[in-house]
């Protein structure tokens, strides 16, 4: 059916030629919308498919209307963008240029098999292999997704897993771009795909013990919220397999899990605020399910095992967290014990069981802490990390018995990195560090900071993390993009990126804003950008562009703002509030028409995230949502530059969102700065699959921003 749609859209596009000389204007059609007396007319309403009209065979009126209308921005878009064609083809293959095409991953011993992924020379997919942990094994290939793609206009990889006796593979397929994922099953000594299939799950699986007994999740059709696990038994007809668990309260979402000990299955559910734990011995998969403890409102716990006992990192009377560990056979929290006590300045965020040590996840600060501690004698010590702001993470480590943690760390001017550190003798040693090809690229030829921006509260200090080449000068004079997000206490690390060089050899500076609404400084941190005080967020960002102007590093003529999905909403809002701050943005995937979406609970993600946002049906969220909703608050004034881009079968930030704000800022706005969309009509949420696709979008982005510096 994808096919046949975009065999549409390629007729509509003869609709819409390079003749066109001006922007393409969409057409009004005044919807009224009503609630807690107040009413919002949406002329743009119309833009709204249905899953049904974009998959059918034979597109309706409307349907066509929204295709010519999303067709004709896309030809705008090039129209424009097309005196920088060259440059663009130049930044795309600068990026590509520096990745290492027959790259491979750092072996991961499991179960007496290494696994890794590589790449081979030009090619966008990788194989997924696999060696038998002895000398000399050969590679077993698993799957070749090169070959596995072909066809395909959008091919992705769910989940992976082998069953325990290392016979079968079980994997995810998701050709859409919306998170829907096939599974199937393979067996690796024959080649052969079994003919168990099955549709509509999260992508992923979890082997009981026997080899043959597997649990999946399925997802509601309409809101794409996994709320079932079946248990399926391979060889069997799937229209048979038994519904395990059903998540009935649609604020919540479920998913199931394998402990590290490979002795429990796990099915887990959560919200915002709240979750719940029930476990199974993987040796008898037809057995009950047991409660750890039941949810709470406000009441958020983790689990992992080791030996007899469950660890349990908790908000239990702890808001940053804290560690405690309860006895198998008596799990509820009565019997919680405490192991490491909450601190108000340290956020724990996740542990790693050894036999010998625990590992601590920490962030103190706003920097992430490894911290190693001794089970025989609680002796303690830090793994130090040299860079001002930089981003560190435990890696994979399936074995109890292990003497190393392999973590990962990454700065604004190191390259990822993988290392193993000796938890005994605290060596640390360097498995891999990704390559940067050519010969250009030189450590010491970038400059990292850490500053602290001042807050409009004058109470708060926020953390900017600033990466700049070493001839940057600080006149003022300069470019600058900064980047943000600031929503689900999802945390933004300063990461190295080297397709970011090309921006930067060519005199921008970057920074990301750790702004409230982030977990950098804590739970608090959190709590202080959400719900009713949302837009705390967006002074944050505000606050930190002001002040890079104010120290030197851009000014406002040459300061950008960029993100993407919740991170769009950030930029829409702060074009709106403070518009003259900025010379252009980009705003990716753009969450925008926040009242519309929150009001209506077929969309995905819209009834579990009420306690995100707010439930706009009660009349105090509605009121707050709508004083900050980007699309409800466009007004006739000077907008800064605006490059949009979307994808048509994204399911999380619905396309028409995008859609309808470029069609009204275009309507209502008062300059003549550019105003583009690029709607993707072949991908979902996460963009373009495959490994070199995506940096087309970089490259239209960064060709977008030195276009405005020319």
């Amino acid at each position: 059916m994808k096919k046949i749609i975009l065999f549409i859209i390629a007729l509509a596009s003869t609709k819409c030629t390079t003749e066109m000389q001006q922007p393409p204007i969409a057409k009004q059609v005044p919807k009224s919308l009503e609630i807690h007396d107040d009413k919002r007319v949406d002329p743009y309403f119309w833009m709204r498919l249905s899953d049904v009209q974009k998959e059918s065979e034979q597109a309706d009126s409307q349907t066509q209307d929204v295709l010519d209308y999303l067709h004709a921005e896309n030809n705008y878009l090039k129209k424009v963008m097309k005196p920088t064609e060259k440059l663009q083809e130049t930044i795309y293959e600068e990026i590509i240029g520096r990745i290492k095409q027959d790259d491979s991953s750092v072996p991961v011993t499991v179960n007496g098999y290494t696994y890794y992924t590589r790449f081979e020379q030009g090619q966008d997919y990788p194989y997924y292999c696999r060696k038998k942990a002895v000398e000399d094994s050969y590679e077993e290939v698993m799957l070749d997704v090169t070959k596995m793609a072909e066809g395909f206009a959008y091919y992705s990889i769910g989940g992976r897993s082998v069953s325990e006796n290392n016979r079968i593979l079980a994997y995810g397929v998701d050709t859409v771009s919306r998170r829907e994922y096939t599974l199937y099953f393979k067996n690796l000594e024959t080649g052969e795909l079994l003919d168990d299939k099955i549709e509509n799950t999260t992508g992923g699986i979890t082997w009981a013990n026997d080899n043959k007994t597997v649990f999946y999740v399925k997802k509601d059709p309409v809101t794409l919220r996994a709320n079932q696990i079946f248990k399926h038994q391979l060889g069997t007809d799937v229209s048979s397999d038994e519904l395990v668990y059903e998540e009935t309260d649609e604020t919540f979402s479920c998913w199931v899990s394998k402990t590290k000990s490979r002795k429990f299955l796990m099915i887990a559910t959560s919200q915002t605020l709240s979750t719940e734990y029930r476990f199974l011995d993987a040796n008898t998969p037809d057995g009950n399910w047991q409660v750890i403890h039941p949810r709470e409102r406000d009441l958020e716990y983790f689990v992992d095992h080791y030996k007899d006992d469950f660890y349990i990192i908790t908000n239990d009377q702890a808001k940053n967290f804290r560690l405690m560990n309860t006895p198998v056979d008596h799990p509820q929290k009565s019997n919680w014990t405490e192991l490491i006590a909450h601190r108000n300045d340290v956020l724990l965020e996740d542990i790693e069981i050894f036999t010998d040590h625990l590992v601590v996840n920490e962030r103190h600060n706003g920097l992430t802490r490894l911290r190693i501690i001794k089970w025989k004698d609680q002796t303690e010590h830090y793994i130090s990390f040299d860079d001002p702001t930089y981003a560190a993470w435990i890696s994979v480590n399936p074995e109890f018995n292990a003497t190393q943690l392999r973590f990962g760390y990454s700065s604004l001017t190191t390259p990822t990195s993988i290392y193993d550190y000796e938890l005994n003798n605290k060596e640390k040693t360097l498995k891999k560090q990704d390559e940067v090809l050519g010969e250009k690229f030189d450590t010491q030829n970038y400059r990292s900071e850490r500053i602290l921006a001042p807050s409009r509260d004058g109470k708060t200090k926020i953390p900017i993390s600033i990466v700049y080449h070493k001839d940057f000068k600080k006149s003022g004079d300069e470019p600058l993009l900064l980047y943000g997000y600031g929503s689900y206490g999802n945390t933004i690390d300063p990461w190295f990126s080297s397709a970011r060089l090309s921006l930067l050899d060519r005199g921008f500076a970057f920074a990301i804003a750790h702004i409230r609404g982030g977990q950098n400084l804590g739970r608090p941190w959190y709590e202080d950008g959400k719900l009713l005080k949302k837009k705390n967020t967006f002074y944050d960002f505000m606050d930190v562009g002001s002040h890079l102007v104010q120290e030197g590093f851009t000014s406002t003529d040459h300061l950008y703002a960029q993100g993407g999905s919740a991170g769009g909403l950030l930029i829409g809002a702060v074009i709106n509030m403070a518009p003259d701050l900025w010379n252009g943005a980009i705003a990716a995937v753009p969450f925008v028409d926040v009242v519309s979406t929150m009001l209506d609970e077929t969309i995905p993600l819209t009834t579990f995230e009420f306690d995100e946002w707010g439930n706009p049906k009660e009349k105090e969220y509605y009121y707050y949502m709508k004083s900050y909703s980007p699309y409800d608050n466009v007004e006739a004034k000077d907008y800064p530059n605006l490059l949009i881009t979307t994808g048509y079968w994204d399911s999380q930030v619905q396309y028409w969102e995008p859609a309808k704000w470029i069609a009204k800022l275009r309507a209502t706005k008062t300059d003549n700065n550019l105003l583009l969309m690029d709607c993707n009509m072949e991908v979902g949420h996460g963009g373009a699959s495959g490994r070199f696709k995506r940096f087309r979008e970089v490259a239209l982005s960064y060709a977008f921003l030195l276009h405005l510096e020319k």
